[in-house]
């Protein structure tokens, strides 16, 4: 794995989180930027620069044995469109240039689907379908984004249409090609093979992610059928990381008995933020919460970060570690830490704050003080691994690529 384009990714991540702490910063003394334009660029800058090009990056070094100079131009362009994001976004939110700019990530990613379809090759079936499953939810997302000018043209931006089409967007980002992205490389990490408990995983996990999406439609489109599909996919989706411990299990312990205790800890965290995502999925089959969930923006927020910094950015992590990028050190165990303190403390704080407005009881004293002092720790940590990273001579481990 490419050191230099490892750095790019935690580059842009070191950004998003910059401007997610000038958000926070923002309710407590005026920034001089737009907040919603500013929103807009943090979630585009972590979710295309961080999320998107690391696992870029990741699934070609583990899945194309004979890499080809196009990965390497193709990925720079899609960083330009990154830096053209950053740019743009905070002065004028969704304008001509930033749309622009997000259009020509669109277009490198049906590139990026293509060819790595083409010269993609895993040493099992299980690593494949997965693989495939990802890129097909990829392309699938941004459906989504192909409907939001007829809906602005047609209905505005108000319109539960425009709304649906955002959500879509989100929900097959997230839950489609960022987890199965994510879930391919492990399993390969782990020697995965395919199996009948591996079928039955990925068939209910592909089925519990079209259905899920009933839930942001809800939210638009009241209607209690859509409550139904919905508490019918969490399910099976709970039923789907059963399968997911059990094929897991006993490759997880061998992994971890000639692994660093920090890469231990590091999955350890991965898999118990993917844990709890699903344990809060199933509180939306609740229906009074599912239909209410979508007003109080702090479960909304929480569960969001919890997807990107604890799920996808804790996988993350882990194969940046596997492959031997970082020097295990007081550097990187206090920049790992760092920001495990801040991720965690500011789910707690979100999530205080979101049961307090549930219930009618107002705000938390100091909650943007309090949130904003924990912000600090995610940049910050963020930074300590990248100084580590930087100054580590020793090239990435090759043995777990495909052959």
């Amino acid at each position: 794995m490419q050191k230099k384009l490892v750095i790019v990714c935690l580059l842009n991540f070191l950004v998003a989180a910059l401007m997610g702490l000038a958000l926070r910063y923002s309710f407590i003394e005026s920034i001089g930027v737009n907040y919603r334009f500013l929103t807009h660029a943090h979630s585009h800058v972590a979710m295309l620069g961080w999320m998107y090009l690391m696992l870029y990056t990741c699934i070609v070094h583990y899945f194309v044995p004979e890499q080809k100079p196009i990965y390497n131009r193709l990925f720079w362009l899609t960083q330009f469109a990154v830096i053209g994001m950053i740019l743009s976004f905070p002065f004028q939110g969704y304008g001509a240039i930033s749309i622009s700019f997000s259009t020509l990530h669109i277009l490198c990613s049906y590139y990026f689907v293509y060819l790595i379809w083409k010269h993609h090759k895993a040493t099992s079936k299980a690593t494949t379908l997965l693989l495939k499953a990802s890129l097909l939810f990829m392309l699938l997302s941004t459906f989504g984004v192909w409907c939001l000018g007829p809906a602005v043209g047609m209905l505005g931006k108000a319109s539960g249409f425009y709304q649906i089409a955002i959500q879509h967007f989100l929900h097959f980002q997230f839950n489609g090609w960022f987890i199965f992205a994510a879930v391919a490389v492990f399993f390969h990490l782990l020697h995965i093979k395919d199996s009948l408990l591996f079928r039955r995983f990925f068939k209910l996990l592909i089925v519990s992610t079209l259905l899920t999406l009933a839930m942001p439609i809800q939210w638009f489109v009241p209607n209690n059928i859509l409550l139904v599909v919905n508490a019918f996919g969490v399910l099976l989706q709970l039923v789907a990381m059963f399968y997911f411990f059990k094929l897991t299990i006993q490759p997880i312990r061998h992994l971890n008995k000639s692994s660093s205790p920090l890469l231990t800890y590091s999955l350890g965290f991965a898999i118990f933020s993917l844990a709890m995502k699903t344990i809060l999925q199933l509180v939306s089959i609740i229906p009074e919460f599912a239909e209410n969930i979508y007003l109080h923006r702090n479960f909304v927020i929480g569960f969001i970060h919890l997807l990107m910094l604890g799920v996808i950015t804790g996988f993350l992590f882990v194969f940046i570690l596997k492959n031997e990028l970082a020097v295990f050190n007081k550097t990187l165990d206090i920049g790992s830490f760092i920001f495990l303190l801040g991720f965690l403390s500011t789910e707690i704080i979100i999530l205080i704050q979101g049961i307090k407005f549930y219930i009618g009881s107002g705000m938390l004293s100091n909650y943007h003080q309090i949130l904003f002092t924990s912000s600090i720790l995610l940049p910050l940590g963020i930074l300590l691994i990248i100084i580590n990273i930087f100054k580590h001579k020793t090239h990435a481990s090759q043995t777990t690529k495909t052959t």
